[in-house]
């Protein structure tokens, strides 16, 4: 089934100049990218993604490291599309992450993990459409 994630290269990876090794992992998995921008997120913007975890007790700090400086986000399409980029990232803690996988790669600790992904259907929709309106998005031509 054709679905959409959203990629966020985090600060941390972005200043060390990872974004393009990154994106071309996600090009060499035959992921599609139908969106992409450059953001520097606000704290307002921040808290706003990260609104379900506003109550857990590192939700300061994540709002502080997704503020600190700019980020790549991206839509990106394909089969199981949200699956397959959870298991290119790897687990949220690079620690744990096996070899060739972006965080273990890419990530420092569990908090500075170089990327985001989301993790099911809903969440999906949520963050796609949080940075990209529709007409923002690719869209197959019908016909």
């Amino acid at each position: 089934m054709v679905e959409r994630t959203l990629c966020i290269v985090k600060p941390d990876a972005f200043k060390a100049r990872a974004a393009g090794a990154i994106l071309s992992r996600i090009l060499a998995a035959g992921l599609d990218v139908v969106a992409a921008r450059v953001v520097h997120l606000t704290r307002s913007q921040a808290e706003g993604f990260y609104h379900v975890h506003r109550e857990r007790p590192f939700f300061p700090t994540l709002v502080q490291f997704m503020t600190e400086g700019p980020v790549l986000v991206m839509v990106l399409q394909g089969d199981n599309a949200i699956q397959r980029w959870r298991d290119l990232m790897g687990p949220t803690n690079p620690a744990q992450a096996a070899p060739g996988t972006i965080r273990k790669d890419h990530g420092t600790n569990i908090e500075r993990n170089a990327v985001h992904g989301s993790d099911a259907p809903a969440t999906a929709a949520f963050e796609t459409h949080y940075f990209f309106s529709d007409l923002e998005q690719i869209h197959p031509v019908i016909g």
